[in-house]
C-alpha cells in the first residue's frame, strides 16, 4: 500500500538513501549529492517536505525551502536571480521518485500533498535542460517554463505553476 504524508524525521534514512540512489556521483539526474546531514537540515527547515512510502519503504520525496534563504546553493541562486517568483514563492525540490515507481503519477501525488500544506503559494523550480522526463512531468503538472539559466556549462530551465508566460517573464526581468 502506498501512503503520502507529511515527512518525518523517522523518514531521514529511508530519503537520504532515495535521494543518494539518484544523486550525480550514481549516475543519477538529481543536481547535488545528499548525504544524510544534508537531508536532515532540509527536513528541519521548517518548510514541508513530503514522503511516499509503499509498505513503509520511501519510494518517493519532495522538498521544499523558503525562496529567501541566507546561502542558497548555486544552482537555486542563478535560478532565483532568473526568476525571483512572487511574494509567496517558494523554492520547489528536489523531487525523487524510485525506480520502482517511476510511471504511475507519484509526481502528482507528491506535489498535490506539498501545495495542500502551501496553499495559493507558487512553486518555482530548475530542472536540467537534458533532463527531459522530468520537463515533461514537470510541464503535466501545469508547471511552465518562465526563465533560463546556465551554470558551470550546464543549461536549466525555470519553472513556475503561478501560470506566468514566457512573454510576462520578459517583462517580469526588464
Amino acid at each position: 500500500m502506498l501512503q503520502i504524508r507529511l515527512a518525518s524525521p523517522d523518514d531521514l534514512d529511508g530519503i537520504a538513501a532515495l535521494l543518494q540512489t539518484n544523486a550525480p556521483s550514481r549516475g543519477g539526474s538529481l543536481t547535488g549529492e545528499f548525504p544524510s546531514g544534508k537531508v536532515a537540515a532540509m527536513l528541519r527547515s521548517g518548510m514541508p517536505a513530503v514522503a511516499a512510502l509503499r509498505d513503509g519503504r520511501v519510494v518517493g520525496a519532495l522538498f521544499s525551502s523558503a525562496a529567501a534563504q541566507p546561502s542558497p546553493p548555486p544552482p537555486v541562486a542563478a535560478m532565483l536571480r532568473a526568476w525571483p517568483g512572487g511574494p509567496d514563492a517558494y523554492v520547489y525540490g528536489p523531487i525523487c521518485v524510485a525506480d520502482s515507481e517511476r510511471g504511475q503519477g507519484l509526481p502528482a501525488r507528491l506535489y498535490a500533498a506539498l501545495r495542500d500544506s502551501l496553499p495559493g503559494a507558487e512553486a518555482i523550480l530548475f530542472i536540467r535542460r537534458d533532463n527531459a522526463a522530468s520537463l515533461r512531468a514537470h510541464q503535466r503538472l501545469g508547471m511552465r517554463e518562465v526563465a533560463a539559466f546556465a551554470l558551470d556549462g550546464v543549461d536549466y530551465a525555470v519553472l513556475s505553476d503561478a501560470g506566468h508566460s514566457k512573454t510576462e517573464n520578459l517583462e517580469h526581468n526588464s
